[in-house]
């Protein structure tokens, strides 16, 4: 086990727990990416792993951040992107989900998460994952003291295979009851030739797991969507611009029915 001190989990040259990005956008939209980077804070020494483990689809959503800073871009709208690795803490799962913090994530051994004392745990939750939560949650406080309910989307990106099989879908939309926007834009996806998307596949919104979603916008009674791109789609820059305008195309026309 790679031992954690009482010191501050970031230095302070260290970049802050999330980034807020387009924060001048003034549609009344909230982009956020859990899953958005592999950093691991200095003092946690990569986890113990190695930077072609930590650059898998274990250590991050491989593309996502792309997708959300462009999609922040064209919608005129605020995006908060987590700053750090989902191995560290992953601001997607409940605070009493085993993998907040995984021993092993897909046959992959996390040293530094094996035996981890409850300090060093509740320090990574105190530096990360509360400052990103608390922040999501002051923007969309900030939308409702002008009396908007904004629609949050949540973006995250898949691996195209797992357990041996290839998963078809180049986009999925995940839901649990709320079909404000995943019906039209599932609709709308099934209407583009070429376009495979997967309606709750492969994952779906699962309530005892997923945490941004559910907290943030099923609570607030908010619309929202939460996406999963495959990742060897998304994996360069010019990929994730095409397949976000594959997904703004859908999207927008039902933003504006919303509105």
């Amino acid at each position: 086990m790679i031992a954690e001190s009482p010191e501050p989990l970031l230095a302070g040259d260290e970049p802050p727990p999330y980034e807020l990005f387009n924060p001048e956008g003034a549609a009344p939209i909230l982009l956020i990416c859990d899953h958005a980077s592999r950093r691991v804070p200095r003092r946690l020494h990569d986890l113990g792993l190695s930077a072609s483990e930590l650059s898998r689809h274990i250590g991050w959503d491989i593309g996502a951040a792309e997708v959300t800073r462009h999609m922040a871009l064209q919608l005129n709208a605020p995006a908060l992107l987590a700053g750090y690795s989902r191995l560290v803490v992953d601001c997607n799962r409940h605070l009493h989900d085993a993998t907040l913090m995984p021993a092993v994530s897909d046959g992959t051994a996390v040293a530094a998460n094996a035996n981890l004392a409850p300090a060093d745990r509740q320090a990574r939750i105190d530096a990360l994952y509360q400052p990103y939560h608390r922040a999501i949650a002051q923007r969309l406080d900030g939308f409702t003291a002008r009396g908007v309910a904004p629609a949050l989307l949540s973006i995250h990106s898949c691996t195209p295979e797992m357990n041996g099989q290839f998963r078809p879908w180049h986009i999925g939309i995940c839901w649990e009851t709320d079909r404000r926007l995943a019906g039209p834009v599932l609709e709308a996806l099934g209407r583009r030739p070429g376009i495979v998307a997967g309606d709750n596949q492969p994952y779906n919104l699962d309530l005892r797991e997923d945490h941004s979603v559910p907290v943030h916008a099923i609570r607030r009674g908010l619309p929202h969507l939460q996406v999963e791109f495959r990742q060897d789609l998304i994996a360069t820059p010019a990929g994730a611009i095409q397949w976000a305008d594959a997904l703004l195309a859908a999207l927008t026309p039902a933003l504006a029915q919303l509105s």
